[in-house]
């Protein structure tokens, strides 16, 4: 199994709870039917530390590697990324992981 993790800081006027919640409803809307997406888990920052680098972080799972690219080339996600994330977005990191034994 391959998790993703998608970390994002968010431009000021959305980094506050309201901006966080709006982006983990709209993450749980939408990436559960995206090719390729076995699930799909949004973390808001337990502590200090990680308030002061990030606002959300995604973890989307997938059988392989190879299945982020259909997943990220789906013309919903495109719209998800395009219309409503970027608008709220200061910075964004991502990276994938094997995970499991």
């Amino acid at each position: 199994m391959v998790e993703r993790y998608v970390f994002l800081k968010l431009a000021e006027a959305h980094a506050d709870a309201a901006g966080r919640a709006a982006v983990r409803d709209e993450v749980r809307r939408v990436f559960p039917g995206l090719p390729g997406v076995r699930g799909v888990r949004v973390g808001i920052p337990a502590d200090a530390g990680a308030a002061s680098a990030w606002d959300v972080v995604l973890i989307v799972s997938f059988d392989r590697v190879e299945d982020t690219s259909a997943y990220l080339t789906a013309p919903a996600h495109v719209a998800f990324a395009d219309d409503f994330l970027a608008p709220r977005v200061a910075m964004k990191k991502a990276w994938n992981f094997e995970v499991g034994s």
